[in-house]
């Protein structure tokens, strides 16, 4: 796709009588499904000052604990360039799933590179940095619905590259990528992942204000359905919405690479493949910071320590799931219950083959005490609207608040789920 064109959603479609399916990136590197379009332009060499997110999470705070090192994460995407200035020696040996021309490194569209820039993204040449600088890439490449290699592509590339990422070294497995239809292939790989200790992210796409249609792997029990906010912190538009979305993260107006050509960059507009990549880098610094505790514990946390302003605990919003990604309130607070190792925040269920101990780690009785005093400013001044009976909008003392901690980090907009 070229820098001049729009960006729409693209679906994974049955290209052939058969049912072939090919897959489908959920928004390609806007990260926007069913956008209003994007007009791309040029990014400066500060490609960086557009990560609008990194300051209002306290990003460079959180590296002086932890970058992410030690953790490793699958990303199933159209391939990564390691040969970015962003991702030099921050890209393993991963799978070609498509079974055609090229291997996991040649990314058609640039989507799979933009994803790892943002989650482990060293910065290096003015490009994307990460929020988990220190983790590395393992890519699955896979096919979307555009691309037309030459030779026959492997109907099941999904569920290969699922696999594979389970069977590899990657704590997470991260999927900016969907399609409408239950594959049972796919379901049994997802559940072979949940039973190697994988902690699997998934986008719930962007085609929120359509028809809204749960998109698969994240509307699978044992996949974390990721939805996107903008820059006030506010759902974005175009994110799905539904039971399928367990939590949210920044993702609109975000920077991506154009094309395949990896000659600029350009801004996005629209989110849930960018917030997919910024909560798996998320998990990640966490992990990091406790590498004994399992993946169960790791998104226990990702839950606990959420921003959900003023819900009643346990309540469940349709489009930000249990609220958005705080990753500070452990790694600088240590707040957030681990609970137990082999219990599934998802499913409720005890889950086999998590690597890690039994009971929180003991490096969450060493970290640093809860700081109320900031808990308490950032609330201050703090205010809500009701709209109607469905939605509440909750602003945190406007934008100066917004960039505090402690509080309700973002402004929200949600619907309660159904009993």
């Amino acid at each position: 796709m070229t820098a001049g064109m729009s960006q729409t959603r693209k679906r994974r479609v049955p290209l052939e009588k058969g049912g072939r399916l090919f897959g489908v990136v959920a928004a390609v590197a806007a990260l926007s499904v069913g956008s209003a379009g994007i007009a791309p332009s040029a990014m400066a060499a500060d490609v960086q000052s557009k990560q609008w997110y990194l300051d209002p999470m306290h990003a460079e705070e959180m590296w002086k604990t932890t970058t992410g090192e030690g953790v490793k994460v699958a990303v199933i995407d159209t391939g990564v360039n390691p040969s970015t200035a962003s991702l030099k020696g921050q890209v393993l040996e991963g799978l070609d799933a498509t079974g055609v021309e090229g291997d996991e490194t040649d990314d058609y569209n640039g989507h799979g590179t933009t994803m790892a820039e943002l989650i482990a993204g060293t910065g290096q040449g003015g490009g994307l940095k990460g929020l988990a600088p220190g983790a590395k890439i393992i890519p699955m490449r896979v096919a979307d619905a555009d691309w037309k290699p030459k030779g026959s592509l492997n109907s099941l590339d999904t569920t290969d590259a699922i696999r594979a990422a389970a069977d590899s070294d990657a704590k997470i497995i991260n999927m900016s990528f969907g399609n409408d239809f239950v594959l049972d292939q796919e379901i049994q790989a997802v559940k072979y992942a949940q039973s190697k200790g994988k902690l699997f992210f998934a986008a719930v796409g962007n085609d929120g204000n359509e028809d809204n249609k749960p998109v698969y792997p994240a509307a699978y029990p044992e996949v974390v359905g990721v939805g996107a906010t903008d820059r006030e912190g506010k759902v974005a538009e175009t994110s799905q919405h539904g039971d399928f979305v367990d939590i949210a993260a920044p993702g609109d107006d975000i920077p991506f690479w154009c094309d395949e050509k990896f000659e600029s960059y350009c801004q996005g507009d629209g989110g849930t493949s960018a917030a997919t990549a910024i909560t798996s880098a998320a998990a990640a610094l966490i992990w990091s910071a406790h590498p004994d505790w399992t993946a169960n514990q790791v998104l226990n946390v990702l839950f606990d320590t959420a921003g959900r302003g003023d819900w009643e605990k346990g309540t469940l919003s349709n489009y930000l799931g249990h609220g958005i990604i705080r990753p500070a309130v452990n790694i600088l607070k240590g707040k957030g219950a681990p609970g137990a190792a082999d219990i599934s925040p998802l499913t409720k269920e005890k889950t086999s083959g998590s690597a890690g101990s039994a009971a929180p780690s003991a490096s969450a009785s060493s970290q640093p005490e809860k700081n109320e005093k900031a808990d308490d400013a950032a609330m201050a001044g703090s205010s809500t609207k009701k709209d109607d009976d469905s939605q509440l909008g909750l602003i945190i003392g406007g934008v100066a608040v917004v960039l505090v901690l402690g509080g309700g980090a973002f402004a929200l907009v949600r619907k309660r789920r159904a009993a």
